[in-house]
């Protein structure tokens, strides 16, 4: 939570509505008094993903990427002599 004065905060309005819109919950003070409270919408959606979401922007994907395994290669690679080939001959990875 952030405490400012609120001449800081017509001073910056958007900074601090861009602060409460990620989350930020922030105390408006007049002469260290508190006044006001600013913060996200309560029940809205949480993160830019879900704002996304929720707009009809962005389709939420389906693949579980904690399953999600690689293969080992079926052989060691020597990376040092790859890069010096490469190094050598930048066509050498398109002949390969």
């Amino acid at each position: 939570m952030k405490a400012i004065n609120v001449t800081e905060l017509k001073a910056n309005l958007s900074k601090y509505l861009r602060l409460a819109s990620r989350g930020t919950r922030i105390v408006v003070k007049d002469r260290d008094e508190p006044i006001a409270q600013i913060g996200p919408l309560v029940g809205g959606p949480d993160s830019w993903r879900e704002r996304l979401v929720h707009a009809g922007r962005l389709r939420p994907g389906t693949q579980d990427w904690g399953k999600l395994r690689m293969p080992r290669p079926e052989r060691p690679v020597d990376i040092q002599a790859s890069l010096r080939a490469v190094r050598e001959d930048p066509n050498e990875i398109r002949r390969r």
